[in-house]
């Protein structure tokens, strides 16, 4: 990641060297001569990026054939709102490296290939604000709140262990 920036930095001032103003005077216009020296930089900008997408693709089929192995009856993957997530300042430029929606069809059609129930649990099913034990919703759970604390039960355990044990109990409805 270091060395992309670096050479993105590179090719970016060997542009801002090379630009030629033309117009009249007071107008931002400007020619760009790309010199042989920013072409092989570019050359080499492209590797770098196409290694780093091979890593993520790489990464994406290892985990996926890892959870296929296991051997579950069925999958149930959470149908995340991507670009809402994506509006986040803090979160969308790790979103965007992750590719949610490669890992998705991969492990779709993993699962499928092994004779494996695939489901896609509803964007808006209640997940993690419902309690495993007794079924109450807390309308109130925060982001920040890891731990959730059952309003009516008081069962205690960890934010996304709860929805996980609810997503195994996810029906389709027809």
């Amino acid at each position: 990641m270091r060395i992309l920036k670096r050479k993105q930095k590179q090719v970016s001032r060997k542009y801002e060297d090379g630009k030629i103003p033309i117009g009249k005077e007071g107008e931002n216009r400007y020619k760009f001569t790309k010199t042989n020296n920013i072409k092989k930089l570019e050359r080499e900008l492209k590797l770098i990026q196409r290694r780093l997408s091979n890593i993520r693709l790489n990464h994406i089929h290892q985990t996926t054939t890892t959870i296929v192995k296991t051997k579950p009856s069925r999958i149930v993957v959470e149908d995340l709102n991507v670009k809402g997530m994506l509006k986040n300042k803090h979160l969308s430029k790790a979103i965007q490296e992750q590719c949610f929606h490669k890992f998705i069809s991969i492990l779709e059609y993993k699962s499928k290939f092994n004779g494996i129930e695939f489901v896609k649990a509803d964007r808006f099913y209640p997940s993690s604000k419902t309690c495993s034990c007794c079924g109450v919703i807390k309308k109130d759970l925060k982001l920040k709140d890891r731990v959730f604390v059952c309003p009516s039960c008081n069962a205690r355990m960890d934010r996304d262990k709860n929805a996980s044990i609810n997503l195994s109990r996810y029906k389709k409805s027809a």
